[in-house]
């Protein structure tokens, strides 16, 4: 609020309504009661005078009260918007700082992502190029592979030959030791008797028909023998 100095204001405004100076002539042409009159008519002029300008002062300092109240609130709400704008600013700062960072991670993210996807397809070129090498050995190894089923096929026929075959060597090691053994007990006797073989060494028949017979003769001189005793 103001301070309305009053008294100042008034003082200062009936001197400039009253005449500073009574003319010298005026002095001596109007009598005393005149004068009064012409006082007092001054006076009320200066009163009324006065009342406008207090009025008027008084609507003055309303209007500028007003609007010195009108700037305070002004004030405030300006105070209240710059506040308001400033967090504005910091909201927007901040998300622009987090708008930044997660441009930043995603970036990075992709280039993960995409070195990731480079090394896949790599790893998948290089598997189609083993399938096709693989293709092709298949292709090579399919003549072989179709003999190969042939012959497992026959595999039972040549398990039983190759049976045949070890029975059949078996039998022939156990006819050569037959025919050796035989070849002995003929040798034996030719030497018994003091006689040359006389046989031919495949003879195993007539070899051991000799064994045979001379078995047989031995047993009778030995039954010849007992007998005697």
């Amino acid at each position: 609020s103001m301070a309305v100095p009053w008294e100042e204001y008034f003082r200062l405004a009936l001197q400039e309504k009253l005449p500073r100076k009574i003319p010298e002539q005026n002095v001596h042409q109007f009598p005393p009661v005149l004068r009064l009159l012409e006082k007092r008519q001054e006076l009320k002029a200066a009163d009324q005078s006065l009342r406008a300008q207090k009025e008027v002062f008084q609507t003055t300092m309303a209007a500028l009260q007003q609007r010195w109240e009108q700037l305070e609130q002004k004030e405030q709400e300006l105070k209240g918007s710059f506040l308001r704008f400033d967090k504005f600013l910091q909201d927007a700062e901040a998300r622009r700082s987090r708008a930044l960072r997660r441009a930043a991670e995603e970036g990075h993210c992709a280039g993960r992502q995409e070195a990731e996807a480079r090394r896949l397809w790599a790893q998948l070129e290089e598997l189609r190029r083993e399938r096709a090498l693989l293709q092709r050995r298949l292709e090579h190894l399919a003549p072989c592979a179709r003999l190969l089923g042939q012959v497992l096929e026959r595999l039972p026929e040549e398990s039983k030959w190759i049976q045949i075959q070890n029975t059949a060597a078996e039998k022939t090691l156990l006819l050569g030791r037959t025919r050796m053994a035989a070849l002995n007990l003929f040798q034996v006797v030719c030497q018994h008797q003091r006689q040359p073989p006389n046989l031919d060494l495949e003879d195993t028949e007539g070899q051991l028909e000799q064994v045979k017979q001379f078995i047989q003769d031995l047993s009778g001189m030995l039954a010849s023998l007992r007998q005697a005793e």
